[in-house]
Order: C-alpha cells, then structure tokens, then sequence
C-alpha cells in the first residue's frame, strides 16, 4: 500500500560505495600499457547531489563512470570512441528523483538502435533495455505514436527516446500517457512546459543525439562480470548492413545443387528490411521482430528457441493490434472492454489481417537452423525475410520462402545481443 515500507524502498538511496574515480589497465608481454580513466557521473535534484539511486533492483549499489580518454586504441588497432558525450553526459532538466541504473541504460539502449536511423526523425519507447515499439516517420509526432501505439501496454511506464528537436505536438502525445523518461536531443519552446507537469517525469537533455550517426560505427569495450567476479570483455557489436546495399543474396548448395530465393524483394520491401535489422541489433536475443511500414508490428526477445521466439513475436502482434483497435475506436483497452460484440468484431478483424503481419518483413539475429521457423510468419503473409544465413539447412529455408513467394536476404553477420 502507499507509505509502506516496502515502497519506500524505491525512493531510497541504495549504499554508494563507489569511488569518484575508477581506472581499467591492460597490459601485455611485451611491457605496454593501455589504461581507461573514469569518473563518476553525479546530478544535483532538489539540492541534492548524488549518483545513480540504485542499481536494477533497490538494494543493489550502482555508479555510472563517464570516460575521460577519448579515443584509444586496442584490439588489432581498432579505434574505441569513447569519449562519453550520450547518456554518461546526460543533463537532467526534471528530475523528481535521482535516476537509478535501468532508466539510463534504457535510454542507451534506445540509442543504440537510434544512431542508425538518423535519417528520419524516429522514436524508440524502451522498456527493460528492449524497444516496445520503434517507428520512424516523416514528423516525430507521427513516429512517436507509431511506435507507442505498436505495444501501448508494454511502454507504460518505459522511455522515450527520440532523435530530433522535441516539438510540442510530441511532447503532447507523449504526456497523453505514463513514461518515467524522456530523453532528447533538444526542446522546443512550449515542448518542456508540457513534459514538466509530470512532477517525476525525469526529462534529460542530450544534446549529441543530433549527431548521433558517428556512433554507428563506434566500437567500445562491452564488460561482463561473472559470478566468481572474473570479466568478460568484448569489443560491442557493429552491424555490417548499413545500406540496403549491404545486403547478401540469399542462396545455397546442398549436395551439388544450388538454392536461390527466386523473388527479389521491392524497394519498399527493401527499406524495411533494412529498418527491421537495424531495430533488431538492439534486441535482446534470442530474436525474432515483425515490421511494416517503417514501423515494429511483434517483438519477440530472450527466448532460448527461434521458433518459440518467432511464435511469441506472432502472438504479441496479434495481441497487442486487438488491443490498439479497441483502445483507438472505444477509448477502452481490449482486457477491460466489456462489450462482448465489440471484441468479438475486433477480434474477428485482426484474424483476418493476420494480426497485421501480411505483408510485414520478418527479421531473425541468428540463422534458422530448420524451416519450422520461418514458416511461423509465412502462414501469417509476410512477404519478405532478413536473417544472416550460414545454416546447414538455408537451402530448407530457401524452399520455404520460394513456396510463399517471399523475398528474402542475407546479413552475413549474427547479431546476438545478450
């Protein structure tokens, strides 16, 4: 209940026991150095100057280090842009309480799939470090509610992520409904009025969004604490797909014989395509999304099956269009519309558009290893495929896609995200 201890739990400090610098060294044989140096990120809210609140759960201490190197080279030379001008120099407008861990890196997250849309204005709304929807459009208004409406349930409470100017009429749509982020390059005059009545709307200005391409082909050190505290450490992902020309042909040979998908997919086809892999690098694997018109239609994350995914990804599609009809024609969500006609015509509806997935493009992180799971969304009317090829069996998917009369392309990169 309210003013219970255990809410009071979420607006508490956990112990911070972090210090105000930290400094990563690696050595090799030979002598060399290579040293990151860090320092922590603190915001004054209410007076009051702190750290991150806490981390992914309350009584879990947490601190973000931003990077004071700049670039510096490692790993066979690669240059690692580092040079913490996103979320580590995040500007708190409002802030009715300190930020804790997971409304940051939810920002990130919708970053990292942001920085390869610069093109259009685009929205992601994230919620746990995955996108609950992602549009792009011609206004940002417009691709904001496209992708807040592509899973209006799931963004309750998530963050909003955009990549141009914050307009009034988004900050409008946005404040239609409960986020706990909205993070943004800049506000336009009358846009940050119209946020800032949500007394714990934590409102952040980041103004390197406007340039946000020149981290697409940024690599950075991706750390991975193990349990007995030993490190994993990687260089994070870059996707080779930048264009629509980055795409492979998708073929194969199988006992001598040769597969190729025999339709080639239109342009439009094409640009979702590319859309649809560029929102999945930023999807928690294992994956599979649904997309159409520059917009996710299903977003299937973290499960340890690609058919399983593929099926979570349809359902949710399904799902979650029931419910934007419902909730657009009778201002009632779909699990408290109790007029029973009108749910049975709804439903009725989205079975016989496939739950909007006729005509989406279908996009796997890693190869189908068996037909079985792309033909999940070909019985839906999915015209097209993008996955990254390499299986034993890409010829089966290759004849699958070729019976629906589906295009499809190859990747040549997995892009597993865990």
């Amino acid at each position: 209940m309210k003013g219970s201890p255990l809410s009071a739990m979420y607006r508490e400090f956990a112990e911070d026991a972090f210090p105000a610098r930290l400094e990563i060294a690696f050595h090799d044989e030979g002598g060399r150095r290579v040293a990151f140096h860090y320092e922590k990120a603190t915001w004054v809210v209410d007076g009051e100057r702190k750290g991150l609140r806490y981390g992914e759960n309350p009584d879990q201490g947490a601190a973000l280090y931003r990077p004071l190197d700049g670039n510096v080279a490692l790993a066979g030379g690669e240059v690692l842009a580092a040079d913490g001008s996103l979320v580590s120099s995040a500007e708190l407008l409002q802030s009715g309480k300190h930020p804790g861990k997971t409304n940051l890196t939810d920002v990130d997250s919708g970053l990292s799939i942001l920085r390869h849309l610069s093109a259009t204005p685009a929205c992601a709304v994230m919620k746990h470090n995955n996108p609950s929807g992602v549009a792009r459009a011609a206004t940002l208004e417009e691709a904001y509610r496209k992708a807040f409406m592509a899973d209006r349930i799931a963004a309750f409470g998530g963050a909003v992520v955009v990549n141009r100017e914050l307009d009034p009429e988004t900050a409008r749509a946005i404040a239609e409904s409960y986020c706990e982020v909205v993070a943004a390059p800049e506000y336009a005059p009358g846009a940050f009025a119209l946020l800032a009545a949500r007394k714990n709307l934590r409102i952040i200005h980041i103004p390197e969004i406007a340039r946000l391409e020149k981290w697409a082909p940024a690599r950075v050190l991706d750390f991975r604490s193990l349990v007995d505290g030993g490190l994993v450490v990687q260089t994070s992902f870059r996707t080779r797909v930048a264009s629509v020309a980055d795409f492979l042909p998708a073929e194969a040979v199988k006992d001598g014989r040769e597969y190729r998908v025999a339709r080639e997919p239109s342009a439009a086809e094409l640009e979702d395509m590319l859309f649809g892999w560029l929102v999945e690098t930023g999807v928690t694997s294992n994956s599979v999304i649904y997309v159409k018109d520059g917009a996710t239609v299903g977003i299937g994350t973290g499960e340890q099956d690609r058919v399983g995914v593929a099926e979570i990804a349809r359902d949710k599609a399904y799902r979650k269009l029931e419910d934007r009809l419902c909730f657009e024609r009778t201002g009632t969500p779909w699990n408290l519309q109790a007029d029973t006609v009108v749910k049975a015509a709804i439903h009725e509806e989205v079975a016989s558009l496939s739950g909007g997935l006729r005509g989406a493009v279908m996009v796997s992180d890693a190869f189908f290893p068996f037909r079985d799971g792309v033909d999940v969304g070909l019985r839906e009317g999915i015209s097209a495929v993008v996955q990254p090829g390499g299986s034993l069996r890409d010829f089966e998917v290759i004849e699958a896609c070729n019976e629906a009369g589906a295009a499809m392309k190859f990747t040549g990169q997995r892009c597993f995200r865990h």
